[in-house]
C-alpha cells in the first residue's frame, strides 16, 4: 500500500472516531416506558368506512422519548400511531408509501438513534422498534395497532391512510363463486381511503390562535344566497392594506367557502403548510435561513390587513430556499353563504428576497408579478385532491397589465385580470367530471397574459384537412 494511502486511511479512521465517540460517551440506559394507547395520546382522530375504523395520532417529542426510550427530535424523526379495527371479513393491506414515500423502516429508524444507548443495549432497542411497528397485513375481525416512523414535519401533517383488499383472496373468492354458479354479491371498493389533517402545535403557529367563533362574537352574520354572494364579493376592497388602512398592497384574489376545519384540511392535503407567528425567535430563524439559502417550511408571513385586522391564518408551500415559496393569507368574512363561513384571501408566489426600509424586518420577499398564475395554482392544487365542488370568478380584485402594473406595499409590480377565484369546498372527494362552474366571469389565461407577441410562434393553427 502506498504511504500516502495509509495516511489518508488513518485520517479517515480518526475522523470516524471523532464522530462516533461523542455518541458513545453520552450513551444512556435503554429504558422505554410504554404509553397507554390511545388514552395517553394527544388529539386522536378516527374515521370509519363500513366495517373498518382507522385511528391515528402523532406522538409529541416527549411522548416519543418516553415510549421508545430515545430522542426522536435530534434525528428529525416522528412516530405516527395507528390503530385499524377490521371488523370485516376481508384481509387488508396497509399501503405505507401513500402515507409518505420516505417513511423509515424499523431497522433504519433504530440505526439512526442507536448512538443514544449503550452498545450492549442496542439489540434490545432494535427489537423494540420492530415490535412497535404496525403490521401491513390486517387480518379480518381483529384490531391491529402500532407505529410507523416518518420524517419530521412542523405545524401539521396530512395523513393519507390507504387500505387495499388482498387481491389474491378476492380473485380466489370470485373464481370459487363463479365455479359454483352462485350469485355474485356486491363487494365494497378494493381500496379504502382514510385522510386526516393533524395539527402539530408548538406554541408559535398562527393557527393555534384561530377561533372563528370569537372573530365575530355577538354579531349575527347575514347568510347570503348566490346572487347576493356575487354582488358582495364584487364590492370588497380590491387589495390588502397596511395597518393604517391608507395604502393598498397585494390583490385580494381568492375566496373559499367552507368550515375552518374543512378549509385547513383541504389546504393541508393539497400541500400547503401552516406558518409561524412573527416573534424574535422565528425572525432569527428566518434571517438565518435567508443568509444560508436554506428552507424554513413554516416561516412567518408578514401581517397585512382586511376587515380592520391582520390575517386570521396564513399558509405556504415552501421550497428548498426560504426565498422561494407560494404563500397565502386568509380572513374570515363578516357574512356567510349557505350557512357556511366565507374566507377571503390573498395568494402570491415569492421568487426572491430583497432589502427594503418598507419592512419592519428590513427584508421582504419579491413576488412573481404574474399573480393570476399563482391564483390558478391554488385552484389546480385543490382540484387535484378532489376538494372543489363549484368554482368561478368575480370582479373586484386589482387589475393591471405588464405595461401598466399595480404595486404592492413593498414596491413589487404585479399584473392581473382583476378577478377573484371563488371556490366552494366539497366535503367528499369530487371527481373532475362532477365539478361545476358558477358561470360568472371568465378568467384570462394567466401565462399568455404575460407574454409578448414573440410567443405567438409557439401556438399554431392546425392545417385544414383535405
Amino acid at each position: 500500500m502506498h504511504p500516502g494511502t495509509t495516511s489518508v486511511m488513518a485520517l479517515r479512521l480518526a475522523l470516524l472516531a471523532v464522530v462516533l465517540l461523542p455518541g458513545a460517551a453520552v450513551a444512556a440506559t435503554f429504558a422505554p416506558d410504554l404509553l397507554e394507547t390511545p388514552t395517553e395520546l394527544r388529539d386522536v382522530r378516527s374515521k370509519t368506512i363500513g366495517d373498518v375504523t382507522v385511528s391515528v395520532s402523532i406522538l409529541t417529542d416527549q411522548q416519543a422519548r418516553q415510549h421508545f426510550g430515545v430522542d426522536f427530535a435530534k434525528h428529525e424523526l416522528q412516530a405516527l400511531w395507528m390503530s385499524v379495527r377490521n371488523a370485516s371479513d376481508r384481509r387488508l393491506w396497509f399501503i405505507r408509501n401513500t402515507l409518505d414515500p420516505d417513511f423509515y423502516s424499523a431497522e433504519e429508524a433504530a440505526l439512526l438513534v442507536q448512538g443514544q444507548v449503550a452498545k450492549a443495549e442496542r439489540p434490545a432497542l432494535h427489537q423494540h422498534f420492530r415490535d412497535e411497528s404496525i403490521r401491513v397485513q390486517l387480518v379480518p375481525r381483529t384490531v391491529t395497532e402500532g407505529f410507523i416512523f416518518l420524517p419530521r414535519v412542523e405545524g401539521g401533517r396530512y395523513v393519507d391512510i390507504r387500505l387495499q383488499a388482498d387481491v389474491y383472496l378476492e380473485e380466489a373468492q370470485k373464481s370459487a363463486t363463479a365455479a359454483g354458479a352462485g350469485a355474485v354479491s356486491a363487494r365494497p371498493p378494493r381500496e379504502l381511503r382514510f385522510d386526516f389533517a393533524l395539527p402539530l402545535p408548538d406554541g408559535d403557529f398562527d393557527y393555534e390562535r384561530l377561533d372563528p367563533a370569537v372573530t365575530y362574537q355577538g354579531r349575527t352574520l347575514p347568510n347570503l344566497v348566490l346572487d347576493e354572494l356575487r354582488a358582495t364579493l364584487e364590492q370588497l376592497p380590491c387589495c390588502v392594506a397596511d395597518a393604517d388602512g391608507k395604502r393598498e398592497g397585494d390583490p385580494l384574489n381568492f375566496v373559499i367557502v367552507g368550515e375552518s376545519a374543512d378549509v385547513l384540511n383541504a389546504l393541508s392535503r393539497s400541500g400547503w403548510s401552516f406558518t409561524h407567528r412573527i416573534d424574535l425567535r422565528t425572525l432569527r430563524r428566518e434571517v438565518a435561513a435567508a443568509v444560508a439559502g436554506t428552507s424554513y417550511p413554516v416561516a412567518p408571513v408578514s401581517s397585512l390587513y382586511v376587515f380592520d385586522r391582520k390575517q386570521d391564518v396564513a399558509l405556504q408551500r415552501a421550497r428548498r430556499s426560504i426565498s422561494q415559496r407560494n404563500h397565502m393569507r386568509l380572513w374570515q368574512a363578516p357574512f356567510r353563504f349557505e350557512e357556511r363561513p366565507v374566507w377571503v384571501g390573498q395568494v402570491s408566489r415569492d421568487i426572491g428576497i430583497k432589502v427594503t426600509p418598507k419592512s419592519p424586518t428590513l427584508t421582504t420577499h419579491v413576488i412573481d408579478p404574474q399573480v393570476d398564475a399563482t391564483r390558478e395554482y391554488l385552484l389546480h392544487s385543490l382540484i387535484a385532491q378532489g376538494f372543489v365542488e363549484r368554482f368561478g370568478f368575480v370582479k373586484g380584485s386589482a387589475s393591471g397589465t405588464p405595461a401598466t402594473p399595480r404595486y404592492n406595499l413593498t414596491g413589487d409590480p404585479y399584473h392581473s385580470d382583476g378577478l377573484r377565484l371563488v371556490v366552494m369546498l366539497s366535503a367528499e372527494p369530487m371527481p373532475p367530471d362532477e365539478i361545476r362552474s358558477l358561470m360568472w366571469e371568465e378568467s384570462a389565461p394567466p401565462i399568455a397574459s404575460g407574454q409578448s407577441k414573440a410567443a405567438e410562434r409557439n401556438v399554431r393553427a392546425l392545417d385544414p384537412g383535405p
